[in-house]
């Protein structure tokens, strides 16, 4: 996997931040899925290496505080690495890692946040993603346009109406914006109570444009044990 153009980020840098200190209780109330074994890899090892192929001035991992594995693994450019402690939430985890880039990069420096087990992740998707955001200077995030027939169920499951498919979108990551942006917006969130269920949704509520850039359905996040099976055959069908 490589670039097929240069991204123009003029003085500006590229830094990643992967939320990894997630129980993931949906996938085993035993096992971590970022520690599951894809062609001798684990999972997070795929995430990262996929995140590299673009030109990062460095990438910040927010684990748990009882992970010994994470700084143990064979990172991708691992020269460029940095651990930090995740939070309660996933939103807790990306503001630690945001306070903890904050002391190493600048404030209009580029920041996206993927999902530590989202593995499949293309350097295409990654490239016109950074790309819309350089070029129309707005935050960004990956998504799908949503296929099926939405419908709306009661309580009891009854189905009341259809829902209109037409404009709406399966958000999915990276989600990128500028460090200062994301960790103001995601800060008045939080002081205000507002639910946030990834990046996009505290942006969103601070008033951030944020594009949505279309991505590819193969970039699917490992929620459940049978989508560790799905991520093996898309993997191996990348080559």
């Amino acid at each position: 996997m490589s670039l097929t153009q240069p991204l123009h980020l003029n003085t500006r840098k590229l830094w990643a931040i992967i939320p990894a200190a997630g129980s993931g209780s949906r996938f085993s109330k035993t096992e971590l899925k970022q520690y599951q074994i894809i062609q001798d890899k684990t999972v997070l090892e795929h995430t990262i290496q996929r995140l590299n192929v673009l030109p990062l001035a460095g990438y910040v991992l927010a684990i748990g505080k009882q992970d010994d594995v994470a700084e143990t693994l064979n990172f991708k450019n691992k020269d460029k690495a940095h651990f930090c402690f995740g939070g309660e939430e996933r939103v807790d985890s990306v503001l630690n890692a945001l306070k903890y880039l904050s002391n190493i990069a600048s404030a209009d420096d580029y920041v996206f946040v993927h999902d530590a087990a989202r593995p499949c992740v293309t350097a295409q998707s990654l490239e016109i993603l950074v790309q819309a955001a350089i070029l129309e200077n707005c935050s960004a995030i990956l998504a799908i346009p949503v296929r099926d027939t939405l419908k709306f169920a009661k309580k009891d499951f009854i189905i009341e109406r259809t829902v209109s498919r037409e404009q709406l979108w399966q958000a999915q990551t990276p989600q990128i914006s500028t460090l200062v942006t994301l960790r103001t917006a995601i800060e008045q969130a939080l002081a205000h109570d507002v639910v946030i269920t990834d990046e996009a949704s505290a942006l969103e509520y601070v008033g951030e444009t944020v594009k949505v850039v279309q991505g590819r359905s193969d970039n699917i996040k490992i929620t459940y044990s049978d989508d560790l099976e799905l991520a093996k055959l898309i993997i191996r069908s990348q080559g």
